[in-house]
């Protein structure tokens, strides 16, 4: 077994970086080269239809079954051209992951040939399994029939040789089993709250559309060492492993020099994920070894969210032609930082940024408060229920552990406009005020020219952070659909910008100025959503206290996390906003319980599986090669001299002992708790289980099993170790 390590290392260690042939254009040439964007409907497509299929994108109008066959002939000629033989619908459902079932453009001639054939009504609908799929009881496994139907708003795009068609999956009744179709819904219901509100100020406008711009952390290992790892090839993580003697304490790899290998990679996935329009932007080392990170230029939620989810997909093939493993768990080594999948939020029209603090007019200053002032409410009322969107089995090991922002959902705003909050708040509503821009500062270096100063520091323990013209929430999970967290704050903005026009509205009918009754909305909001504000550091205990007493949601158990999704007003709000339904929200947590189970269940399954067949017998073996040099020693020198010479020896004999004795007593009782949580009928009592008894044995064995790593011969141990894995050449 000690040779599957040496030989994976050695193989590691031979890897050389693979040549990426570049496209001879420049990216800007090949961007969305497969994907059938504007430019593609305008060529393949009448010009009727092409502007029907339009009207549907920009403005929301229902699409014409009529026109469907035109458009389905349309991608596949385009998509023909292109080598494609197959098509399929590309959903997500609530596995995390996508799904797709793939069909080809054959069908009988009514000759005794084939005929390539795509219809409208392939195009538009198709009939996945849905008992298959995790769905809350919501179906039956007897009940199969569910849908996906196509989301003309995110584009079709070619992969290998399938044509990947966009959809929503829902089930037979109609409720959805996915995270793009109540997405959708949410961000309807921000666009029409939001234009609402911006018609106080621009008349003009005609829609607000939701920005997103993630930034997706992630580990590479090189292959051969991940197959050595039954954990990480099972679970994602390593679910043993003493901490390098140097890890990520130096600061060196943040923003280094990238390895070579791992810029060939880079590289390579550039140039397919551009092809595929996704807008990759920056790229650079994260804080640990072995991490790095990928973000693109801002792009339309939905279109951002899917670009996410084929984004990492598409990182794990790429990967796997470069020697790497890509690792997307949120702590896949412990000791070192996790990752995380910062999602940028931000509202706009087509007349700017409504987060943006332009300061060309009172107006203008005006719109922007209200709009940070009503996110801020959104997050405040709702702060357990973001926090319930990014909790999970993986993220659970991230959130709080002094790499990531705290279990606890709080609002980052900077000096300068925390200043213009309260002054907001305390002075004369007709007390116009001003918004200051970016300042410049000389240093005292001739060379260097001026720079240009945000008017606000970055606090990176705060979950909720204002940077500027977005808020930047932290908390997302690197594995995560961060669909999850933008349903959620999206419906509570549309709620929040709602509650304030209807307030607003009454204050105008009841003779009130329209400037002033904004103000005094505003006012009276910045007022009740002051607790959600917090600049300071939030690792502290005093945080953690202070949240506490300010009536936060401070629970940190991920099963009681996932009943905010259950309380009143959560459902009030997703009902009131057509987003979910009661049923629908219900299943939700139903799949949430059952997922976090299954998670730890499997963990704990290959923790039991890995010390009792890797590590003890590997412990024991190097026992009793102790066991016999002391026995030797002392049949040389005699039980007095040879006791005193092999001293060192049998207190390692000892603490092996010591270890074993406690992993093996551990590991059963880990089986017992199990058994006894599997009895338990409700998802979520079982979950909860799992949690309190099942996750600390799982610690606990951990401990013993790292104190053997450092005790055994290196020769002896058979799982590769973080000094090997971590540091990529």
């Amino acid at each position: 077994m000690a040779n599957l390590r040496f030989d994976a290392v050695k193989a590691a260690s031979q890897q050389q970086p693979m040549k990426v042939d570049s496209p001879k254009d420049r990216p800007s040439d090949y961007f969305a080269r497969k994907v059938f964007n504007r430019q593609k409907m305008y060529k393949y497509l009448p010009a009727d239809v092409y502007r029907q299929l339009a009207d549907v994108i920009d403005h929301g109008t229902r699409l014409d079954r009529s026109c469907a066959d035109a458009v389905a002939a349309g991608m596949r000629r385009w998509a023909m051209e292109n080598g494609v033989t197959h098509y399929t619908h590309w959903f997500q459902p609530l596995t995390e992951g996508t799904a797709e079932k793939h069909d080809a453009f054959v069908e009988h001639d009514g000759k005794g040939g084939m005929i390539e054939k795509f219809s409208g009504k392939l195009l538009v609908q198709q009939e996945p399994d849905a008992s298959s799929f995790p769905s809350g009881g919501i179906r039956n496994t007897f009940e199969a029939r569910g849908y996906s139907a196509w989301d003309p708003t995110s584009p079709v795009f070619i992969i290998d040789d399938t044509l990947c068609i966009p959809t929503i999956f829902i089930s037979y009744s109609g409720e959805s089993l996915d995270y793009k179709a109540p997405l959708l819904r949410a961000l309807r219901a921000v666009s029409a709250a939001a234009t609402d509100v911006c018609h106080y100020f621009y008349p003009d406008v005609k829609k607000v559309q939701a920005n997103l711009g993630w930034e997706q952390e992630y580990f590479l290992v090189d292959s051969n060492l991940y197959r050595a790892r039954p954990d990480l090839m099972l679970t994602g993580r390593t679910l043993m492993g003493h901490s390098a003697a140097k890890n990520q304490q130096m600061d060196d790899h943040y923003f280094g020099t990238i390895p070579e290998r791992v810029q060939s990679f880079m590289k390579d996935l550039e140039i397919h994920a551009l092809e595929l329009g996704i807008p990759c932007k920056t790229r650079h080392n994260e804080v640990a070894p072995g991490q790095f990170e990928l973000a693109p230029v801002f792009e339309e939620c939905n279109l951002a969210v899917d670009h996410n989810m084929l984004l990492m997909s598409l990182m794990r093939k790429i990967g796997r032609k470069h020697g790497f493993q890509v690792l997307l768990h949120e702590k896949p080594f412990d000791g070192v930082n996790g990752s995380g999948k910062h999602c940028n939020w931000s509202l706009s029209t087509d007349t700017g940024i409504l987060l943006h603090k332009s300061g060309h007019t009172s107006e203008d200053n005006l719109r922007f408060v209200v709009f940070v002032v009503e996110t801020l409410m959104a997050v405040y009322r709702h702060n357990g229920l973001l926090k319930a969107s990014v909790m999970s089995a993986t993220n659970d090991h991230r959130l709080g552990a002094n790499e990531a922002p705290p279990a606890i959902i709080s609002a980052f705003l900077g000096t300068q406009l925390t200043d213009l909050l309260d002054h907001i708040e305390k002075a004369d509503k007709r007390d116009l005020f001003h918004i200051e821009g970016k300042k410049g500062v000389k240093l005292d270096i001739p060379e260097i020219p001026e720079l240009i100063i945000d008017t606000t520091d970055r606090n990176r323990t705060s979950p909720f952070a204002f940077t500027g013209n977005r808020f930047e929430f932290r908390a997302v999970g690197s594995e995560a659909n961060c669909a999850a967290s933008m349903i959620v704050l999206n419906t509570a903005m549309a709620e929040a910008l709602t509650d304030f026009k209807r307030r607003a509205d009454a204050l105008i009918a009841g003779g009130s100025d329209k400037t002033a009754a904004i103000i005094d909305v505003v006012r009276a909001d910045i007022k009740a959503c002051r607790q959600i504000r917090f600049d300071g550091n939030g690792y502290s205990d005093e945080w953690k206290a202070e949240a506490a007493r300010r009536g936060l949601d401070c629970e940190s158990s991920c099963p009681l996390c996932f009943d905010r999704y259950l309380d009143k007003e959560t459902i009030d709000m997703f009902e009131e906003q057509k987003v979910m339904s009661e049923g629908e929200l219900k299943a939700r947590d139903e799949v949430k319980w059952e997922t976090y189970t299954k998670k730890i269940q499997i963990e704990a399954r290959v923790m039991g599986d890995l010390v009792m067949n890797h590590i003890i017998p590997v412990a024991t073996h190097y026992q009793s090669m102790l066991v016999k040099n002391v026995a030797g020693m002392m049949d040389v020198f005699g039980r007095e001299k040879g006791g005193q010479l092999t001293a060192r020896n049998q207190r390692i004999i000892e603490d092996i002992a010591a270890h074993t004795q406690s992993i093996e007593s551990g590991t059963e009782a880990l089986v017992n708790a199990r058994k006894k949580a599997n009895k338990i009928a409700s998802a979520r009592e079982k979950a909860i289980a799992y949690h309190n008894t099942v996750t600390p044995l799982m610690g606990e064995i951990r401990y013993h099993v790292d104190k053997l790593e450092l005790i055994v011969s290196d020769e002896l141990w058979t799982l590769p170790k973080y000094r090997e894995m971590l540091f990529l050449q």
